[in-house]
C-alpha cells in the first residue's frame, strides 16, 4: 500500500487499460481472420452436390467454431481469469477478516469504520465477479454441450437468452459500482449531468465553489 502511488501511475493504468482492449479486440476476431466455419460450410455444400449460390445461415452455432468457443475463448481466456479472480477475492476478504479479528483483539479504536469500509468495496467487487459468471458461464455450458455432445439439441431460445445475457453483462458493472460504491456514484453523477444535461461541474453533487472574494 505505502508503494500504490509510485507503482500504479495514471500512464502506466492507461497503458494496462489499452493492453486490455487489444487484446480483448483480438481474441474476439479471431473468427474473421479464419477460425470460423466457413471451410466446413462450403465442404459441405460441396458434398452435398449443390451448385448454386452459396448462402450462409447468419446464426452462432453456424458460423462460429465451436473449437474456438471452448478451447480457446472458454479454457483459455473465460475460465483461467475466472478462477484466478475467484481465488483473489476468497484471499482478500480472508485477510480482511484477520485484519478486523486483530484490531478487534487489541482494542483499536473503531475498527469497523476502516475495513469495514474495504469489506464493502471488497463485496461490491466480488458481486462483480459473481455477476461475469452468471452472465458467461451459461453461454460456455452451452457451447460445451454443443462440441462434446453433438447428438444432443439444445433449444435456439436457450442459446439466445445466453447471448443475450453475456451482451447485458457489460452494462451491469456500471449500474453496481453506481449502487454500491460512493464514490463512482459521484462521478457518474457529474458526467451525466455536464455531458448529458449540460450543466456546469459545479453544480453536480459533491463540488464545491469558493466565494468571490475568498
Amino acid at each position: 500500500p505505502p508503494r500504490y502511488k509510485s507503482v500504479v501511475t495514471p500512464r502506466r493504468a492507461a497503458v494496462a487499460i489499452a493492453c486490455c482492449w487489444l487484446v480483448s479486440f483480438l481474441v474476439g476476431l479471431t473468427p474473421m481472420f479464419g477460425w470460423n466455419n466457413l471451410s466446413k460450410m462450403r465442404r459441405t455444400q460441396e458434398l452435398n452436390g449443390s451448385r448454386g449460390e452459396f448462402v450462409i445461415t447468419c446464426q452462432f452455432e453456424t458460423v462460429i467454431s465451436m473449437e474456438y468457443m471452448v478451447y480457446f475463448n472458454f479454457f483459455v481466456w473465460v475460465l483461467p481469469p475466472l478462477l484466478l479472480m475467484l481465488l483473489i477475492y476468497l484471499e482478500v476478504f480472508n485477510l480482511i477478516r484477520k485484519q478486523l479479528n486483530k484490531k478487534v483483539s487489541s482494542s483499536s479504536n473503531d475498527p469497523q469504520k476502516y475495513y469495514g469500509k474495504e469489506l464493502k468495496i471488497a463485496k461490491s467487487l466480488a458481486l462483480v465477479l459473481f455477476l461475469f459468471a452468471l452472465s458467461w458461464l451459461p453461454l460456455h455450458v452451452l457451447n460445451c454441450i454443443t462440441l462434446f455432445c453433438p447428438s444432443c439439441q439444445t433449444p435456439h431460445i436457450l442459446t439466445y437468452i445466453a447471448i443475450f445475457l453475456t451482451h447485458g453483462n457489460s452494462a451491469m458493472n456500471p449500474i453496481v459500482y453506481a449502487f454500491r460504491i460512493k464514490k463512482f456514484r459521484t462521478a457518474f453523477l457529474q458526467i451525466w449531468n455536464q455531458y448529458f444535461c449540460c450543466k456546469s461541474s459545479k453544480n453536480a453533487p459533491g463540488s464545491t465553489s469558493a466565494e468571490p472574494g475568498n
